[in-house]
């Protein structure tokens, strides 16, 4: 099943998990639609070429959705009964760190082991290098960044671009400092919106009047149109423009690296059931699979090394 937010790469990790538990002559279901589909019994029998020709689409053919019913217990357990009537003692969950809590509750109430897969664009599950859609979805906001710089440059505004990253700024990190930008405001560090100002200041003095600021939508200030109001406050005659990104970030066909993670990490999937290794988030580190118990993925966050900052610092001056 894949649960949460969409991720490009997710169906490279369908393809995965369906042929490789079918290789080792298990039966594979998909269940439609999440937590929401396994509450309302659709599930249905996949076969090999039930996943053919989707390593290249963004989305999920299993669709997706949220699901208040589950985080009650009589939701959970309709989901159980829908499971054992099929026979199905197995799940492999691809999702972000929600999906993995109800995982984690799912398996302490009635037993049935689960596998996690990382698949989400803000990279903010911990125990993993790589999270399914992550490169995707930065690279399109590198490139979405690099035309907006054209017009900017043209015109010598300042432009705050926001990204997604509600409770992560990896996207805005990454993607900040691939374009250029003088300025990243993330949910990790609290935005220092005076040494922001004194920055355009003094880029002002020397005559630098294009200035890229790329923030992350959970940033503490309040986002991009925030940012905008208090640097014209500040500076009334700024030419300043805001682009919000939005979801165009969580769309189209993912890239060469998401496929070969995705299809890596559910072909280890199926190797863990397999090998009765339950209940754990499948992830890669140092190029190596890595394992940790499900319950450890949703309590510890990812954290952005001081380093990165200070990156960011030096090349924009």
């Amino acid at each position: 099943m894949t649960s949460g937010g969409d991720a490009p790469g997710m169906n490279a990790a369908i393809r995965a998990v369906v042929r490789t538990g079918l290789y080792n002559g298990l039966e594979v279901y998909g269940v439609m639609r999440g937590y929401q589909g396994m509450i309302e019994d659709d599930i249905t029998k996949l076969e090999s070429r039930s996943v053919a020709n989707i390593i290249q689409r963004g989305g999920t053919i299993l669709k997706t959705a949220r699901c208040k019913e589950f985080f009650e217990y009589e939701g959970r357990k309709k989901a159980y009964e829908n499971l054992k009537r099929k026979g199905i003692n197995g799940l492999v969950i691809i999702g972000g760190d929600g999906s993995f809590r109800g995982a984690v509750k799912f398996n302490e109430e009635f037993n049935i082991p689960c596998v996690g897969i990382a698949g989400t664009i803000d990279k903010d599950i911990h125990g993993t290098d790589f999270t399914i859609g992550f490169d995707t979805a930065v690279n399109t906001a590198v490139e979405a960044i690099d035309k907006i710089r054209d017009t900017m440059d043209a015109h010598d505004r300042i432009f705050v671009i926001e990204v997604m990253g509600r409770d992560a700024g990896y996207i805005a990190l990454h993607s900040g400092i691939a374009t250029g930008a003088e300025n990243i405001l993330i949910p990790e560090r609290k935005t220092d919106i005076d040494e922001l100002l004194k920055g355009l200041h003094e880029t002002k003095r020397r005559k630098k009047l294009v200035n890229l600021i790329v923030v992350a939508e959970g940033e503490n200030f309040g986002g991009a149109d925030e940012v905008q109001k208090k640097i014209l406050e500040e500076i009334p005659s700024a030419e300043i423009r805001v682009c919000i990104l939005g979801h165009i970030q969580r769309g189209g066909s993912p890239s060469c690296l998401d496929r070969l993670i995705a299809s890596r990490m559910g072909y280890h999937a199926i190797e863990c059931l397999i090998e009765g290794r339950f209940n754990v988030f499948v992830g890669i580190l140092n190029n190596k699979m890595h394992y940790i118990p499900l319950a450890d993925a949703v309590k510890t966050k990812g954290k952005i090394a001081d380093e990165w900052m200070k990156i960011v610092k030096i090349l924009a001056s």
